[in-house]
């Protein structure tokens, strides 16, 4: 009784394992044989091979379904073992053949698409409809080390239907290349992400915080004690090569702050452990140590992860539109970019390297710049003053990330506010005592520089993983939260990005899809969802961290402003993409084609930056 019943087991998982492979082995076959012809004197051997009789049998239907999955993650991997024909008809696109033979042996109730069914059968009429996977011409395809499905590719291909591909001109992103609106859902993505890359550990997460403490703290033994000393004028060396040795001092000691900023980011999203109570505590000791206010920050963090991608309510890198553009640099909205020239290299730098890196920061914390300015729609009424104006961003409206009224928040948040400002405020004190007793000049080297690397990193890192020609807004009627995610990219930055900021540059793109996952399971998510995203997913990857670092400079160069593509139509019209005055990419939309959104301009009224007699349309509904 107690040997048979194991013996009955095994006979039958071995039954089920020929079964398995019998009918994989039969459908890899008949499909690679479809995919390169349709002649029946080729399919006929292999569907007498498969007949009704010799159709083998699987017990279960969730084994169907398993088998479906395997098949199709497959296919997915190594599509192009499977071309599709030389001339595929345009007016309608098969269902991926293996898949139907699959549905014979499901009983009806069983035959619906699956999720990944799904995204095969998208992903194989886009194969078909392009004519090969691998067909893809961007300036920065060459940037992928991806597979071809897998492309990195700036240019997006189509998932839609094919009503919506002729409902309008080609949408264009910066570099020219044409771009369909994403449709996969966030089933499809999470899916296809195996389960144990959701598993976070405590021990394993705070061995990292141990780890990039031990750093910290062995450069500043290294180097106040050894290094410098041993370059005193003592030994014969100057003034020189002692600040030499501290500016390296300082640009590592950056990089370890950056990987306990990431660690604590980990925190904000709960990803540390599972455990809230540690998340919280690790989170704010480690921001408070930085001069975040890890509380403040997490609550319009995670505001900025449900909207990304939104011009109306994101609330990082929100890209200034045509007409605040205008209205900036020339004063008036009724002046029109194409009165400007192009922005000189050197106020390109000043804007980039002054403005944006040095006091980024600041500013976001400060003043909530680059996050969206429409407060008055805040549902507790906190974008309005008692005086019944409009709070907007700047630095004396209360809209910030230390007062516990701004409309950033929400009436219940308010002592998580003051718990993150009283973290400053202990840091703070810190430094006073450690100004006092050893220098504030030596605690400015010590301290305060490399705090200001650590803000630069982080600064750059944002704009970059948001900021790029290829990448696409929405404005609310067109924006959904796959495709925010998707609006994002993934760039390189070597053994610093991958280690020492713990992959933050990496897998960013994963991070927006799904921020629980860890980051030491990011990689191997990273390459399981290119697999349903497809060409959907960009990186750039040239150069390495040098190629990160002229990033910078491109993007400033090449985006500027966002606005629709030229003859956009229906759902199109809510997509936007930078554009510039350098003349670089696409060339601005003429300024008789631009039609303006009576949504935009009452924003602006309402914060009184324009007046409502100079807006040049009627903004009643």
């Amino acid at each position: 009784m107690h040997t048979k019943a194991p013996r009955q087991r095994q006979k039958s998982q071995h039954k089920e394992a020929t079964a398995r492979g019998s009918a994989l082995k039969f459908w890899c076959e008949r499909t690679r044989a479809k995919g390169r012809t349709s002649s029946p004197a080729v399919l006929a051997p292999l569907n007498e091979k498969f007949s009704k009789k010799r159709r083998p049998k699987l017990p279960h239907n969730h084994t169907l379904h398993s088998l479906r999955e395997l098949i199709t993650r497959r296919w997915l991997s190594c599509s192009l073992e499977y071309p599709p024909p030389a001339k595929p008809a345009a007016s309608k696109v098969e269902e991926f053949p293996l898949l139907k033979s699959l549905n014979l042996l499901l009983p009806p109730s069983c035959t619906q698409q699956s999720t990944m069914e799904t995204a095969t059968n998208a992903a194989f009429a886009r194969t078909r409809r392009s004519g090969s996977i691998s067909e893809i011409s961007t300036p920065v395809s060459s940037l992928s080390t991806s597979p071809s499905l897998s492309s990195s590719s700036t240019s997006l291909s189509s998932m839609g239907d094919e009503a919506e591909l002729k409902s309008s001109k080609p949408l264009l992103d910066t570099y020219g290349n044409e771009f369909h609106i994403p449709n996969f859902t966030i089933k499809e993505i999470r899916d296809c992400i195996p389960r144990h890359c959701w598993e976070r550990s405590a021990v394993r997460s705070l061995g990292y915080v141990a780890r990039d403490l031990i750093l910290i703290a062995s450069n500043f033994y290294a180097f106040q004690f050894h290094i410098i000393p041993y370059l005193s004028d003592a030994n014969g060396f100057n003034y020189l090569y002692r600040g030499a040795a501290w500016a390296v001092y300082t640009l590592f000691q950056g990089f370890f702050g950056t990987g306990i900023w990431v660690l604590a980011h980990e925190c904000g999203h709960q990803a540390f452990s599972e455990s809230r109570t540690l998340n919280s505590i690790v989170g704010w000791v480690l921001h408070s140590s930085l001069l975040v206010p890890f509380f403040s920050w997490q609550l319009s963090h995670a505001k900025h992860h449900k909207s990304t991608g939104n011009i109306e309510k994101d609330m990082a890198y929100v890209p200034k539109t045509r007409q605040e553009y205008a209205r900036r640099k020339t004063g008036s909205l009724a002046n029109d970019i194409s009165e400007l020239t192009e922005e000189t290299p050197l106020a390109t730098v000043v804007h980039l390297v002054i403005i944006q890196q040095l006091f980024g920061w600041f500013l976001y914390l400060f003043a909530n710049a680059t996050g969206h300015d429409y407060h008055s729609r805040q549902k507790e009424g906190r974008g309005r003053k008692a005086d019944g104006t409009i709070r907007q961003n700047g630095f004396f409206d209360g809209v910030n990330h230390f007062n516990p009224a701004s409309p950033l928040y929400e009436k219940k948040d308010a002592h998580l506010i003051l718990i993150s400002d009283i973290g400053i405020c202990i840091t703070a004190f810190a430094l006073y005592l450690a100004s006092k007793q050893w220098g504030a000049m030596n605690v400015f080297i010590w301290y305060g520089i490399p705090y200001l690397w650590v803000n630069h990193w982080i600064v750059a890192i944002t704009f970059l993983q948001h900021t790029d020609p290829s990448l696409p807004h929405y404005h609310s009627e067109a924006w959904n939260y796959c495709r925010g995610a998707a609006a994002t990219i993934d760039r390189e930055f070597g053994f610093v990005g991958r280690h020492l900021m713990h992959g933050i540059i990496e897998t960013h793109v994963l991070h927006h899809f799904f921020p629980l996952i860890p980051f030491y399971n990011a990689d191997e998510a990273t390459e399981a969802i290119k697999k349903v995203m497809g060409v959907h997913y960009r990186s750039d990857t040239k150069g390495g961290p040098v190629g990160f670092i002229t990033a910078l400079w491109k993007s400033s160069r090449w985006c500027q402003w966002v606005e629709e593509s030229e003859g956009a139509e229906g759902e199109a019209k809510g997509v936007v993409f930078f554009r510039n005055r350098n003349g670089l990419g696409v060339p601005p939309l003429a300024a008789e084609k631009v039609i303006p959104r009576k949504a935009e301009l009452r924003n602006l009224v309402q914060l009184g930056r324009v007046k409502k007699e100079d807006v040049p349309v009627d903004l009643e509904e």
